[in-house]
């Protein structure tokens, strides 16, 4: 019953499937575009109602941007099921860009975009197909409509429209506080590639802030930055999108951080510098006296109050004072009655001033550096040891002691560069890869020798250059394929190239064939001299059977110096299309399978095939146990080998007919003391029977046997050499043997037996009237 139904599922494939009557491709929908179903009016071959497969067959429509192509590029192919390829049907396009951005030929349906096209500008078109009979100029298909989408490639960098950024952050915030979201925008498609996808860092700021490389969330990297210190803070940004390999087009901005003040200092009074008094004979409330400081020279640094209870004038240092900047100052202090009586108005200023000349005093304080923050650039790879710049500290004191320099331990600076003690000067270390690290910021720190615990710190910012030392390669991995009934002149696939190193603005890759491939190539590379080349077919049609893969070396090169060039070999697997250039299988076993096997039907003949085999196995493997049983069960039973007569041995000298061992070791006997032919009703113990002697003549020794069995009430009547081995002697109806029989054959003539041939020569000569036979010679 199963293989009955499998050789129906089988038949059912085969017939009603499909898979025996002609088939027609399947029209893959384009974006926008729903499947249709067109009613054809046919007279005699189909009914009004009978539902026919939509009528307008085409690809996936896209069109590359800023194609900069010699010849118009192509798009894709309109046909109708009505086109019999006779020249009958005429195709027209109609939408936007018909005629001055995309053209079409009115008899095989081939659309071109005949200029380049800019996908910022305008995404997609929408255009609508017409098939006309040239004859009647009548519609044979409803007019149908479908877009063009254009592809993009990455010719936009990331822009910081809102740039540039101010924002404020409390000093003395902790590490991680928020300061600030920038987000930068790329004109690319976000839905193909990563074009679009940006990505964030800091070029300058650091280590004082970090950036999220996603949300472009800035915050705080270093706790407790006191605005008392440094209140304004310039951090770079940099957006890249990710459209190579290592990153694509970069865009940058500005954010100016201001760290706003908090209550974080307690109030102190003025340092007390010195005093000086005015004397006023008036006594009580008339003598109290009020001082100022006379605009000039100390107004800015120096304050003045009156002590209320000896009416001194006490100067106060308003700022810190820098010995090295100016040694001394000199201003007029001005003293006045706090209570004037307006009627002794009169007699004249009742106030008076005096000079006060302030030195300032020299104290031992730490190397100053000449800038605030130094920046230096390194190409990578220079060689290890190369100086790339120099810091500059100097001791202001009077006794300008001389000034050490060494890396902070803190940063990791140290690995990479050295610098000179003595000298300042700055080497590298290692090797630099800006690959692997574009920029390093670490601490560079002054100790005067006469006071090592006096130090000053400075930051270091390098920035690594990038050298060219990468090859450009083909950006991702393509899987290119090619119709066997392809053209020449067809572009299959569409590539570019990405460079691990920083390209410079300007960049230009080219493509070319290598030159053991182009000799009789197959394929050839089209450079469109816009970062991007396409594999073009150079043979009319190929052939699964014959290669199933391609392999084409594509060399790329770039235009920076040194120039740098990679051979990437591209993998081209052709496949099986329709008129239409559809790809509709590209696998091995294809090759081999009839047009339009779908994998249900492909899966059902396995699994048929699969339970036949089945089948076939296990009917096998019964007939070999059968047989096995037959032959086991005849040469287990020895007696067996006695008993059939119809064995036919190989005469005298044949040994192997059976055992005779078997009767002539009594003792073999003895121990089978359980017949094993039948199943006995009930386990009877043999009786004891005394041993015979190994000299007892055969003939007694039987004849003893078959007495036995005779009274034996058990024993079966059947045929064995037990019951009627020599049953002939005394029997009414003769002897059934052969054993007596040779005084009857010795009146027979045997002559004949001569002329039967050679094969019976042995029994001519035992029968023969020549040589008598004599038995006792026969063993």
């Amino acid at each position: 019953m199963l293989t009955r139904n499998c050789l129906s599922l089988l038949l059912w494939i085969l017939f009603d499937g499909g898979l025996l009557t002609p088939l027609q491709p399947q029209p893959q929908q384009t974006l926008g575009t729903e499947p249709r179903e067109n009613v054809i009016h046919l007279p005699g071959q189909r009914s009004h109602f009978q539902r026919v497969k939509r009528g307008w067959v085409w690809n996936q429509f896209f069109v590359l941007e800023e194609y900069m192509g010699s010849e118009p590029q192509y798009v894709g192919k309109l046909h109708s099921d009505l086109d019999k390829g006779e020249g009958t049907v005429k195709y027209t396009l109609s939408g936007d860009g018909a005629g001055t951005v995309f053209t079409i030929d009115e008899t095989t349906g081939d659309i071109h975009a005949i200029r380049s096209l800019d996908r910022e500008e305008k995404p997609f078109y929408t255009l609508r197909a017409q098939a006309v009979d040239i004859e009647t100029r009548k519609p044979l298909e409803p007019e149908s409509e479908f877009i063009i989408k254009v592809q993009d490639i990455n010719d936009n960098e990331p822009k910081f429209l809102d740039g540039p950024y101010v924002a404020s952050v409390p000093e003395m915030s902790p590490v991680g506080a928020y300061v600030l979201q920038v987000k930068a925008t790329d004109a690319d498609d976000p839905t193909y590639g990563n074009s679009a996808r940006v990505v964030y860092s800091i070029l300058q700021g650091q280590p004082y802030f970090s950036i999220d490389p996603k949300t472009g969330i800035i915050r705080t990297a270093l706790p407790n930055m006191d605005r008392e210190v440094k209140e304004q803070y310039q951090v770079l940004i940099q957006a890249k999108d990710m459209g190579g390999q290592l990153g694509g087009l970069a865009g940058t901005t500005v954010v100016n951080i201001t760290l706003s003040d908090v209550n974080d200092n307690p109030p102190r009074f003025p340092k007390t510098i010195g005093r000086i008094r005015a004397v006023d004979p008036d006594f009580g409330q008339n003598a109290e006296i009020e001082y100022n400081i006379v605009p000039g020279d100390g107004g800015n640094l120096f304050d003045i109050i009156t002590d209320e209870d000896t009416q001194e004038g006490v100067i106060k240092l308003k700022k810190p004072l820098d010995f090295e900047t100016k040694k001394a100052y000199t201003f007029k202090v001005e003293a006045s009655n706090l209570h004037l009586d307006h009627r002794f108005h009169s007699a004249g200023p009742f106030k008076d001033t005096a000079t006060v000349k302030i030195s300032v005093l020299d104290v031992d304080e730490p190397p100053v550096f000449s800038k605030p923050l130094y920046t230096m650039e390194v190409y990578e790879d220079t060689p290890v040891g190369t100086i790339i710049g120099a810091v500059t500290a100097q001791d202001l004191d009077v006794g300008s002691s001389a000034v050490r320099y060494f890396i902070d331990w803190k940063s990791d600076g140290d690995s990479y560069f050295t610098i000179d003690g003595t000298e300042g000067t700055i080497a590298t270390n290692e090797l630099l890869d800006r690959e692997s690290t574009a920029q390093y910021n670490f601490s560079i720190i002054a100790s005067k020798v006469s006071n090592p615990l006096l130090t000053s710190k400075v930051n270091i910012l390098i920035n690594v250059l990038d050298v060219n030392e990468f090859p450009p390669e083909i950006s991702v991995p393509y899987e290119t394929a090619v119709c066997e009934n392809a053209k020449p002149g067809q572009i299959i696939q569409i590539v570019s190239a990405a460079d691990r190193d920083l390209s410079p603005a300007g960049q230009q890759f080219s493509f070319r064939l290598s030159p053991e491939a182009a000799i009789k190539p197959n394929f050839t590379v089209r450079d469109f001299r816009n970062n991007t080349a396409g594999i073009e077919t150079r043979r009319n049609g190929y052939s699964r059977r014959q290669q199933e893969l391609y392999f084409l070396p594509v060399v790329i090169e770039d235009s920076s110096y040194p120039v740098q060039s990679s051979t990437n070999t591209m993998t081209i697997r052709v496949c099986r299309c329709d008129s239409d250039g559809t790809i509709l299988s590209c696998n091995v076993e294809a090759i081999f399978l009839p047009v339009g096997l779908s994998t249900g039907a492909l899966i059902a003949i396995l699994l048929c095939i699969v339970i036949l085999l089945a089948i076939v196995v296990l009917y096998i493997a019964l007939r070999r146990q059968r047989k096995k049983d037959t032959l086991m069960t005849s040469k287990e039973d020895i007696r067996d080998n006695v008993i059939h007569y119809d064995d036919e041995g190989g005469g005298e000298e044949d040994t192997q007919a059976f055992d005779i061992g078997a009767l002539r070791n009594p003792t073999a006997v003895e121990e089978n003391k359980i017949r094993r032919d039948i199943k006995p009703d009930s386990l009877c113990l043999p009786r004891q029977r005394p041993p015979v002697e190994d000299s007892t003549d055969i003939r007694d020794f039987i004849h003893q046997r078959l007495q036995e069995h005779d009274l034996d009430p058990a024993a079966p009547p059947y045929d064995s050499l037990a019951t009627f081995a020599y049953e002939g002697a005394g029997s009414l109806a003769g002897s059934l043997s052969s054993i007596d029989s040779l005084a009857t054959d010795a009146d027979q003539d045997y002559d004949y037996l001569a002329d039967w041939g050679p094969r019976f020569k042995v029994l001519a000569d035992m029968f023969g009237e020549e040589e008598s036979y004599n038995p006792d010679k026969v063993t």
